[in-house]
C-alpha cells in the first residue's frame, strides 16, 4: 500500500501508438508522465529537488518553496509541499492555461501574475518570472527552486531513462524529447547514452522560436518548451538532431493523439510525436523511437489546443 502522494511518482507506463504511425515506418513508443500524480513529468524533477534541498539542509520543515512556472512544474511542487509539510508560493503568467493557474491554487499555492504580451511565450517573459522567483527566494524562510539552474532536476529524470531501458528490454534505437529547460531531456539521454551510446537523441523546439537551431527567438505557443534563449541545462554535445514544430502542427497532433489513440496530451506531447513520427519515417519498421507524453490534456481545455475543436 502507499502510504503518500510522493510513492505514485515515476514508474509510468509505455505503450506503442497505433494509428498515428505508418507500419512501414519505425514503431513509436510514447511514455504516458500523464500517470504522474499530478498529470506530469514534472512531479519527478519537484521531488528531486526538494529532496536536494533538505537534504543540504537548506529546506526546513514549514518554510515556502519558490519557483517561477508555466504551470507543471509549479503544480508538482505544490503537491508535494502539501506532502511533506511545506508551504510552495509560485511566479506564473496570463500566458499559462486558466487550469494550471487553478490547480496550483487548488493545490494551495499562492501565486503571482506576470503580465505577457498577448499571451505570447517569450524570453523576456520567462527571463522576467525568473527574476521575480529569485527576488521571492531572498525571503527569510523562503527556498528558491531555481529549476533552470538546479542540477538536482537531472538527478529527478534519470529514473526515467533506466525505465524507458527496461521496459523496451534494451531496444531503443531513438530519444525523442522537446526543450524546455532541458532537465528532462538532458537527465534522461545521459543515462541512455550509458546504456548505449549509439541511442540517437533528438531535441524538439518550436519552429516559432528555433534559438535551438541556432535561429532568432520569436512568440512561441507551445507551453512549456521554447524558452527563447539557450537555457543553463542545456547540453548540445548529448544531442544528434534537433527538430523543429510549428504550434499548429503540435496541437493538430494532440488533438490527433485525442482522437485516434485516446491518449488526452496537450501540445508539448503533440510536438513530440510530430518530431518521432518525422524521424520513424526515416528509419527501418525494425527500429524502435521512444518520446514523452509530457503531462495531460486536462491542463489545456481553455486553450486553444481542444477549445472550439
Amino acid at each position: 500500500m502507499h502510504t503518500s502522494v510522493i510513492d505514485l511518482i515515476g514508474n509510468t507506463p509505455l505503450m506503442p501508438l497505433r494509428r498515428v504511425v505508418s507500419p512501414a515506418h519505425a514503431r513509436v513508443l510514447i511514455k504516458l508522465e500523464s500517470m504522474n500524480p499530478t498529470g506530469s513529468m514534472k512531479d519527478r524533477a519537484a521531488l528531486a529537488i526538494v529532496r536536494r534541498a533538505v537534504e543540504e539542509n537548506r529546506l526546513q520543515l514549514g518554510e515556502t518553496i519558490v519557483e517561477c512556472t508555466s504551470g507543471s512544474t509549479g503544480t508538482s511542487l505544490a503537491s508535494i509541499a502539501v506532502a511533506l509539510g511545506y508551504k510552495c508560493r509560485l511566479v506564473t503568467s496570463d500566458a499559462f492555461s486558466e487550469e494550471k493557474l487553478a490547480h496550483m491554487r487548488a493545490l494551495g499555492a499562492e501565486l503571482e501574475i506576470v503580465e505577457s504580451d498577448n499571451k505570447r511565450i517569450t524570453a523576456e517573459l520567462v527571463k522576467a518570472m525568473i527574476e521575480a522567483s529569485r527576488q521571492l527566494g531572498l525571503v527569510p524562510g523562503h527556498f528558491w527552486a531555481d529549476q533552470f539552474h538546479n542540477p538536482a532536476v537531472l538527478s529527478g529524470y534519470r529514473a526515467l531513462g533506466d525505465e524507458l531501458w527496461n521496459q523496451t528490454g534494451g531496444r531503443i534505437d531513438a530519444f525523442v524529447q522537446v526543450v524546455g529547460t532541458g532537465g528532462s531531456l538532458r537527465g534522461t539521454a545521459e543515462v541512455l547514452k550509458q546504456h548505449d551510446r549509439d541511442i540517437r537523441i533528438v531535441a524538439v523546439e518550436p519552429a516559432e522560436s528555433p534559438v535551438l537551431s541556432g535561429g532568432l527567438p520569436g512568440g512561441n505557443r507551445i507551453e512549456g518548451i521554447g524558452m527563447g534563449y539557450l537555457v543553463p541545462l542545456w547540453n548540445p554535445a548529448l544531442v544528434d538532431e534537433i527538430i523543429t514544430v510549428s504550434a499548429n502542427d503540435a496541437m493538430a497532433m494532440a488533438r490527433r493523439l485525442a482522437r485516434e489513440e485516446g491518449l488526452f496530451a496537450g501540445a508539448s506531447s503533440g510536438a513530440n510525436v510530430v518530431a518521432a513520427l518525422r524521424l520513424a519515417e526515416r528509419l527501418e519498421p525494425t527500429a524502435t523511437v521512444v518520446t514523452l507524453m509530457i503531462d495531460t490534456g486536462i491542463k489545456y481545455l481553455s486553450t486553444e489546443v481542444y477549445k472550439e475543436h
